[in-house]
């Protein structure tokens, strides 16, 4: 197995394995993960800096104490992975074309986000900040916004979402319609 202890810069890793284990404490600057299989893997007190994650899986794998600095994951599938045990410090990351589902970003101050054009299947956000994130085109299918901070955040061409107004802070988000009627549903409303 090799040290816990690397930095890696500027490389693009692929396959099943490429860490060669977990990778624990491990710095990676300006690299890109390609295809990479990271099921199950544990992946702890890692920092990521300036990557990209593209077409990954990283379903189940356990992140903890990790820091995301300009991350970007694109056509990823992320299923069951709690988030909300990252290093909160600096965290900067988006999501474009990712497969979200059943992960936590519980109490993480994540603004200006970007989720465009994902599918986030009962995604947990409670208490998190995301003032001005973008959720545009995405499908929000039972995602949970409760005490969550959604000021000037984009829901324009964002379907399936049910965010109840008197439990979020939504002063300055954007909707388009249809999907803007979602809003009444907390309160009984029915529109004609």
């Amino acid at each position: 197995m090799p040290s816990s202890e690397q930095t890696y810069e500027n490389r693009t890793f692929k396959g099943t394995d490429p860490f060669g284990g977990e990778a624990l404490r491990r710095e990676f600057s300006g690299c890109t993960f390609k295809e990479c299989d990271l099921r199950e893997k544990r992946i702890a007190v890692a920092v990521f800096s300036d990557c990209t994650f593209r077409d990954c899986d990283l379903s189940n794998a356990v992140i903890s104490g990790c820091s995301f600095r300009c991350v970007a994951f694109e056509g990823c599938k992320l299923v069951g992975v709690a988030f909300a045990k990252v290093n909160h410090l600096l965290l900067e990351w988006t999501f474009n074309k990712c497969k979200l589902e059943l992960c936590s970003f519980e109490g993480l101050k994540m603004r200006g986000t970007r989720f465009a054009g994902c599918v986030l299947q009962e995604v947990d956000f409670t208490g998190a900040d995301l003032t001005g994130a973008d959720f545009t085109g995405s499908d929000l299918r039972q995602t949970r916004f409760h005490r969550t901070i959604l000021e000037k955040a984009d829901f324009t061409q964002a379907a399936r979402y049910y965010i109840d107004p008197a439990e979020n802070r939504l002063k300055g988000a954007r909707f388009s319609y249809p999907g803007v009627l979602s809003l009444l549903a907390p309160f009984g409303v029915k529109v004609e």
